[in-house]
C-alpha cells in the first residue's frame, strides 16, 4: 500500500514535535553540566559529583555531557538523529537506575525534603529518544538531506 503524501507530511511533523521538546530540555541539561548555565554546576564539579555521588567514572561522566549536549543538538536539527537519540536514551537509562528508581514511579509534585523524583520523567524522555532511534529525524532534519534514500 502506496503512502500518500499527506499521511508522510503527518508523520514528520509528529517527529518534529518529538525532536524540537527532546533537543531544547537536553541542551539545557547538557549546558548545565558543560557550561555550568541555567542553574548548573559546570565541567569540574559535575566531574566530582558523579563520581563522588554516584559512582560513574570520568570517561562516563564525559559520554553522558556529550550524549546530552550533542544528543539535544542533533536531536533538535535532526543531524545524526539515530545516534543522538540512542545517546540520549543511554543516558536516561543510566539516570533511572543511578537516581531516580529508589523514589519510585511519580515525580515529587509536592518537591517534599529529602524525596527526590521517580522515574516519570526520565521514562517520557527514553520513550521519546527511543521513537527518534527506531524511526529517524523525519522530512525536516538535516538527515534526510545529507542521507537521502
Amino acid at each position: 500500500m502506496a503512502r500518500t503524501t499527506m499521511g508522510a507530511a503527518v508523520d514528520s511533523l509528529a517527529l518534529l514535535m518529538i525532536r524540537i521538546p527532546l533537543g531544547a530540555i537536553f541542551i539545557a541539561h547538557g549546558s548545565q553540566k558543560l557550561f555550568g548555565v541555567f542553574g548548573g554546576h559546570g565541567l569540574t564539579a559535575t566531574f566530582r559529583t558523579f563520581e563522588e555521588k554516584l559512582g560513574i567514572p570520568p570517561i562516563l561522566t564525559l559520554l553522558a555531557i556529550i550524549a546530552e549536549f550533542g544528543g539535544g543538538v542533533g536531536v533538535l536539527s535532526g543531524f545524526l538523529t539515530r545516534l543522538s537519540g540512542v545517546g540520549i536514551a543511554s543516558t536516561m537509562v543510566v539516570a533511572m537506575y543511578k537516581v531516580h528508581w529508589v523514589n519510585g514511579f511519580f515525580l515529587n509534585g509536592a518537591c517534599l525534603p529529602g524525596r527526590g523524583h521517580g522515574i516519570e520523567y526520565t521514562l517520557a524522555l527514553l520513550g521519546m529518544a527511543l521513537a527518534l532511534v527506531f524511526t529517524g529525524g523525519g522530512a525536516w532534519s538535516v538527515d534526510r538531506y545529507l542521507f537521502k534514500r
